[in-house]
């Protein structure tokens, strides 16, 4: 199984850890477009050194991409510490402009279908750790567990709100959450938040936790208003209802072969029979995707947002 972690960087500024290009759409349309202007970016940045005789031999033994420039997939790209990085990150120059204490962090984790329940402590753990060395802070101060098959859908909120208590699946959820507590134990995140839970599944939900969620993100894009009962248990239970436009498939599959692939729009990472064109060979499967937004408190402005994915090749 190979590991592969994608970034977008800084999609706000064009921060300092690798090329950075800003992103002007929401989830999973803000993910993709800033993944491949990244893709993107970084191909054109190390390619040119390259070129110019900066990089080694093996990066100067450029291929050709959909994108319709010569590149070296090695020029771009990292191993490290048997994680394939795409692109190559430079932690050197990583982290925020202020000091940690000058920022509201927040950091949303999209756990995914694609991906085994049994390993999702681990994921958290590894996201986390991404977002902490990209912005060099010892901590974020929320931190948002977003679980698949999860929405609030229906022609009014009472019907979503009713949908939503058969949706997802209350033992995996209640099987992960051990994990995030850990994380806020740790001192590593200061308060916890869960995403599209109705009243009815957020009720049954508090019943198997220790540590309560803070936060409760919801949908609700596709129906009038907060449902009135989860209004009433939030209050109840000292919880805050927060607003979102994120969405739970957020990297399928399919998009991230795309991402990666051959084609017009692809970076030319992944192999290809029909084309003869090298590349990773396997089975490509989407574990995580991880949101951080970095806001300046005093000014309340957004000085950099940016995404993680996590993924497994895995050789067939």
């Amino acid at each position: 199984m190979t590991k592969l972690i994608l970034s977008t960087g800084n999609i706000v500024s064009g921060g300092p850890s690798i090329i950075r290009k800003p992103g002007v759409y929401r989830s999973n349309l803000e993910l993709t477009n800033s993944l491949r202007s990244s893709f993107l970016a970084a191909q054109q940045d190390y390619a040119a050194d390259a070129y110019s005789g900066t990089g080694s031999d093996s990066d100067n033994a450029a291929g050709t991409n959909g994108n319709g420039f010569h590149h070296s997939a090695s020029a771009w790209i990292a191993h490290e510490d048997g994680v394939l990085y795409v692109p190559r990150i430079d932690w050197s120059l990583a982290g925020l402009q202020e000091e940690p204490a000058q920022y509201d962090i927040t950091v949303k984790l999209f756990f995914l279908a694609t991906a085994p329940v049994s390993k999702r402590a681990h994921y958290a753990n590894e996201a986390l750790d991404l977002v902490l060395k990209e912005l060099r802070v010892p901590s974020v101060d929320l931190l948002v567990a977003s679980f698949p098959g999860m929405s609030f859908d229906g022609d009014c909120e009472w019907e979503a709100d009713k949908l939503n208590a058969t949706q997802g699946d209350d033992e995996e959820e209640a099987a992960t959450w051990p994990a995030i507590e850990e994380l806020h134990r740790q001192g590593l995140v200061k308060r916890l938040g869960i995403a599209e839970f109705g009243s009815e599944k957020l009720a049954r939900f508090l019943k198997r936790v220790q540590i309560r969620p803070a936060v409760n993100q919801i949908n609700i894009k596709n129906c009038c208003n907060v449902p009135p009962p989860l209004v009433k248990l939030a209050k109840e239970q000292g919880i805050d209802l927060l607003v979102h436009s994120d969405c739970t498939d957020i990297l399928s599959r399919g998009t991230l072969r795309e991402l990666l692939g051959q084609g017009p729009r692809g970076a030319g990472v992944l192999a290809d029979s029909e084309s003869g064109s090298d590349g990773l060979q396997g089975d490509l499967a989407p574990q995580w995707v991880v949101k951080y937004t970095a806001v300046v408190r005093d000014r309340g402005v957004i000085e950099n947002k940016g995404y993680f994915a996590g993924a497994g090749l895995a050789e067939v």
